[in-house]
Protein backbone atom coordinates (compact mmCIF):
# COMPACT_ATOMS: atom_id res chain seq x y z
CA UNK A 1 0.00 0.00 0.00
CA UNK A 2 1.16 3.55 -0.79
CA UNK A 3 1.48 5.41 2.52
CA UNK A 4 1.54 9.22 2.53
CA UNK A 5 1.40 11.91 5.22
CA UNK A 6 -0.67 15.08 4.81
CA UNK A 7 0.89 17.84 6.92
CA UNK A 8 -0.05 21.36 7.95
CA UNK A 9 1.56 23.86 10.31
CA UNK A 10 0.66 27.07 12.11
CA UNK A 11 3.37 29.62 12.89
CA UNK A 12 4.04 33.01 14.47
CA UNK A 13 4.54 34.58 11.04
CA UNK A 14 5.73 34.06 7.50
CA UNK A 15 9.52 33.66 7.63
CA UNK A 16 11.66 31.62 10.02
CA UNK A 17 14.72 33.57 8.87
CA UNK A 18 13.32 36.68 10.59
CA UNK A 19 12.64 34.89 13.87
CA UNK A 20 9.23 33.36 13.25
CA UNK A 21 8.65 29.94 14.80
CA UNK A 22 6.42 26.91 14.54
CA UNK A 23 3.53 26.71 17.02
CA UNK A 24 1.38 23.79 15.77
CA UNK A 25 1.76 20.67 13.62
CA UNK A 26 -1.03 18.40 12.34
CA UNK A 27 -0.61 15.23 10.28
CA UNK A 28 -3.05 12.82 8.64
CA UNK A 29 -1.98 9.35 7.48
CA UNK A 30 -3.41 8.10 4.20
CA UNK A 31 -2.91 4.81 2.39
CA UNK A 32 -3.87 4.36 -1.25
CA UNK A 33 -5.47 7.83 -1.14
CA UNK A 34 -7.77 6.97 1.77
CA UNK A 35 -7.38 8.28 5.37
CA UNK A 36 -6.52 5.50 7.82
CA UNK A 37 -7.77 7.37 10.90
CA UNK A 38 -4.25 7.75 12.32
CA UNK A 39 -3.23 11.33 13.08
CA UNK A 40 -0.49 13.27 14.81
CA UNK A 41 -1.10 16.66 16.40
CA UNK A 42 0.71 18.90 18.84
CA UNK A 43 1.00 22.51 19.86
CA UNK A 44 4.60 23.71 20.05
CA UNK A 45 6.02 26.33 22.39
CA UNK A 46 7.64 28.90 20.05
CA UNK A 47 10.01 30.33 22.68
CA UNK A 48 8.79 33.81 21.74
CA UNK A 49 5.57 35.85 21.83
CA UNK A 50 2.90 35.31 19.17
CA UNK A 51 2.02 38.51 17.24
CA UNK A 52 -1.63 39.69 17.24
CA UNK A 53 -1.84 39.37 13.43
CA UNK A 54 -0.97 35.68 13.66
CA UNK A 55 -3.45 35.12 16.49
CA UNK A 56 -6.22 36.55 14.32
CA UNK A 57 -5.49 33.85 11.72
CA UNK A 58 -5.30 30.73 13.90
CA UNK A 59 -6.50 31.81 17.35
CA UNK A 60 -3.48 30.31 19.12
CA UNK A 61 -2.43 32.63 21.95
CA UNK A 62 0.61 32.75 24.20
CA UNK A 63 -1.56 31.29 26.96
CA UNK A 64 -2.50 28.26 24.82
CA UNK A 65 1.14 27.32 24.18
CA UNK A 66 2.45 28.19 27.65
CA UNK A 67 2.61 24.53 28.67
CA UNK A 68 3.22 23.10 25.21
CA UNK A 69 6.43 21.15 24.46
CA UNK A 70 9.26 22.75 22.55
CA UNK A 71 9.93 21.39 19.07
CA UNK A 72 13.08 19.56 20.17
CA UNK A 73 10.91 17.64 22.63
CA UNK A 74 8.48 16.36 19.97
CA UNK A 75 10.64 16.09 16.86
CA UNK A 76 11.33 12.38 17.34
CA UNK A 77 7.59 11.60 17.73
CA UNK A 78 6.78 13.68 14.64
CA UNK A 79 9.44 12.06 12.49
CA UNK A 80 8.49 8.58 13.72
CA UNK A 81 4.90 9.24 12.62
CA UNK A 82 6.04 10.50 9.20
CA UNK A 83 8.45 7.61 8.77
CA UNK A 84 9.71 7.25 5.20
CA UNK A 85 6.43 8.39 3.61
CA UNK A 86 6.09 11.31 1.17
CA UNK A 87 4.84 14.50 2.84
CA UNK A 88 1.93 16.37 1.25
CA UNK A 89 1.43 20.06 2.04
CA UNK A 90 -0.29 23.06 0.45
CA UNK A 91 2.35 25.60 -0.57
CA UNK A 92 4.82 23.04 0.69
CA UNK A 93 7.79 25.43 0.58
CA UNK A 94 6.27 27.34 3.51
CA UNK A 95 5.78 24.31 5.77
CA UNK A 96 9.11 22.80 4.72
CA UNK A 97 10.95 26.02 5.57
CA UNK A 98 9.61 25.97 9.13
CA UNK A 99 10.11 22.22 9.66
CA UNK A 100 13.65 22.48 8.30
CA UNK A 101 14.38 25.53 10.47
CA UNK A 102 13.14 23.83 13.64
CA UNK A 103 15.06 20.64 12.80
CA UNK A 104 18.18 22.73 12.24
CA UNK A 105 17.83 24.43 15.62
CA UNK A 106 17.84 21.05 17.40
CA UNK A 107 20.34 19.38 15.05
CA UNK A 108 17.86 16.84 13.71
CA UNK A 109 18.26 15.52 10.13
CA UNK A 110 16.01 17.27 7.63
CA UNK A 111 13.31 15.67 5.51
CA UNK A 112 14.60 15.35 1.96
CA UNK A 113 13.16 17.99 -0.37
CA UNK A 114 12.22 15.30 -2.91
CA UNK A 115 9.78 13.78 -0.42
CA UNK A 116 7.57 16.88 -0.33
CA UNK A 117 4.49 16.98 -2.60
CA UNK A 118 2.99 20.44 -3.13
CA UNK A 119 -0.77 20.39 -3.65
CA UNK A 120 -0.67 24.05 -4.65
CA UNK A 121 1.46 23.13 -7.68
CA UNK A 122 -0.83 20.20 -8.46
CA UNK A 123 -3.84 22.53 -8.34
CA UNK A 124 -2.14 25.21 -10.45
CA UNK A 125 -1.37 22.60 -13.07
CA UNK A 126 -4.97 21.40 -13.11
CA UNK A 127 -6.64 24.82 -12.75
CA UNK A 128 -4.25 27.35 -14.33
CA UNK A 129 -5.14 30.98 -13.75
CA UNK A 130 -7.73 30.17 -11.07
CA UNK A 131 -7.70 30.75 -7.31
CA UNK A 132 -6.04 27.69 -5.76
CA UNK A 133 -5.90 28.44 -2.05
CA UNK A 134 -7.02 25.64 0.26
CA UNK A 135 -10.34 27.46 0.83
CA UNK A 136 -10.89 27.94 -2.90
CA UNK A 137 -10.20 24.28 -3.64
CA UNK A 138 -12.53 23.15 -0.87
CA UNK A 139 -15.32 25.24 -2.39
CA UNK A 140 -14.51 23.97 -5.89
CA UNK A 141 -14.66 20.36 -4.76
CA UNK A 142 -17.68 20.99 -2.48
CA UNK A 143 -15.76 20.06 0.68
CA UNK A 144 -17.53 21.49 3.73
CA UNK A 145 -15.78 24.26 5.69
CA UNK A 146 -18.53 24.53 8.28
CA UNK A 147 -16.40 23.22 11.15
CA UNK A 148 -13.50 25.53 10.41
CA UNK A 149 -13.82 29.06 11.79
CA UNK A 150 -10.07 29.64 12.22
CA UNK A 151 -7.03 28.00 10.68
CA UNK A 152 -5.75 25.00 12.62
CA UNK A 153 -3.04 22.52 11.68
CA UNK A 154 -5.07 19.34 12.17
CA UNK A 155 -8.35 20.54 10.67
CA UNK A 156 -6.48 22.05 7.70
CA UNK A 157 -4.62 18.77 7.24
CA UNK A 158 -7.98 16.95 7.16
CA UNK A 159 -9.32 19.36 4.55
CA UNK A 160 -6.12 19.07 2.54
CA UNK A 161 -6.35 15.27 2.60
CA UNK A 162 -9.79 15.54 0.95
CA UNK A 163 -8.49 18.07 -1.59
CA UNK A 164 -5.52 15.84 -2.40
CA UNK A 165 -7.86 12.91 -2.96
CA UNK A 166 -9.87 14.99 -5.44
CA UNK A 167 -6.75 16.26 -7.20
CA UNK A 168 -5.65 12.64 -7.67
CA UNK A 169 -8.99 11.65 -9.19
CA UNK A 170 -10.80 10.84 -5.98
CA UNK A 171 -14.35 10.26 -7.22
CA UNK A 172 -13.24 7.69 -9.77
CA UNK A 173 -11.02 6.00 -7.20
CA UNK A 174 -13.87 5.83 -4.68
CA UNK A 175 -15.99 4.07 -7.29
CA UNK A 176 -13.19 1.63 -8.05
CA UNK A 177 -12.70 0.81 -4.38
CA UNK A 178 -16.43 0.49 -3.81
CA UNK A 179 -16.70 -1.92 -6.74
CA UNK A 180 -13.76 -3.95 -5.45
CA UNK A 181 -15.28 -4.16 -1.98
CA UNK A 182 -18.64 -5.21 -3.45
CA UNK A 183 -16.99 -7.94 -5.52
CA UNK A 184 -15.08 -9.18 -2.50
CA UNK A 185 -18.27 -9.19 -0.43
CA UNK A 186 -20.09 -11.18 -3.10
CA UNK A 187 -17.31 -13.75 -3.28
CA UNK A 188 -17.32 -14.08 0.51
CA UNK A 189 -21.11 -14.45 0.59
CA UNK A 190 -20.98 -17.12 -2.10
CA UNK A 191 -18.36 -19.02 -0.15
CA UNK A 192 -20.51 -18.91 2.98
CA UNK A 193 -23.51 -20.16 0.99
CA UNK A 194 -21.54 -23.13 -0.28
CA UNK A 195 -21.12 -21.86 -3.83
CA UNK A 196 -17.81 -21.95 -5.62
CA UNK A 197 -16.33 -21.44 -9.08
CA UNK A 198 -18.19 -23.36 -11.80
CA UNK A 199 -16.20 -26.16 -13.44
CA UNK A 200 -15.15 -25.65 -17.07
CA UNK A 201 -16.55 -27.29 -19.12
CA UNK A 202 -19.83 -27.92 -17.31
CA UNK A 203 -20.93 -31.52 -16.95
CA UNK A 204 -23.77 -32.54 -19.35
CA UNK A 205 -27.24 -32.47 -17.80
CA UNK A 206 -29.05 -34.40 -20.60
CA UNK A 207 -29.60 -38.15 -20.59
CA UNK A 208 -28.08 -40.55 -23.12
CA UNK A 209 -31.49 -40.97 -24.77
CA UNK A 210 -31.92 -37.19 -25.10
CA UNK A 211 -28.43 -36.82 -26.59
CA UNK A 212 -29.14 -39.60 -29.14
CA UNK A 213 -32.43 -37.94 -30.14
CA UNK A 214 -30.66 -34.61 -30.54
CA UNK A 215 -27.97 -36.10 -32.79
CA UNK A 216 -30.64 -37.74 -34.92
CA UNK A 217 -32.49 -34.45 -35.28
CA UNK A 218 -29.30 -32.60 -36.33
CA UNK A 219 -28.38 -35.34 -38.81
CA UNK A 220 -31.78 -35.08 -40.45
CA UNK A 221 -32.14 -31.30 -40.50
CA UNK A 222 -28.72 -29.56 -40.31
CA UNK A 223 -27.07 -28.66 -43.59
CA UNK A 224 -23.74 -27.25 -42.28
CA UNK A 225 -22.42 -29.93 -39.93
CA UNK A 226 -18.95 -28.31 -39.72
CA UNK A 227 -20.37 -25.58 -37.46
CA UNK A 228 -21.17 -28.06 -34.68
CA UNK A 229 -17.88 -29.87 -35.08
CA UNK A 230 -16.20 -26.74 -33.74
CA UNK A 231 -18.05 -27.30 -30.45
CA UNK A 232 -16.89 -30.92 -30.15
CA UNK A 233 -20.05 -32.53 -31.56
CA UNK A 234 -19.40 -34.93 -34.42
CA UNK A 235 -22.47 -35.67 -36.57
CA UNK A 236 -22.40 -38.81 -38.63
CA UNK A 237 -23.28 -38.47 -42.28
CA UNK A 238 -26.25 -40.55 -43.27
Amino acid sequence: MAREIVLDTETTGFDPKTGDRLIEVGCIEIEDLLPTGRTYHTLVHPERLIPPDAIRVHGITDEKVRGAPKFREVVHELMAFIGDAPVIAHNAAFDRAFIDHECGLCSHPLLEEARWIDTLKLAQSRFPGMANSLDALCKRFKISLVERTLHGALIDARLLAEVYLELKGGKERRLDLSSARTTAANVAAAAIGGYGPRPRPLAPRSTEAEQAAHRAFLQANLKDRSLWAGYGLEIETA
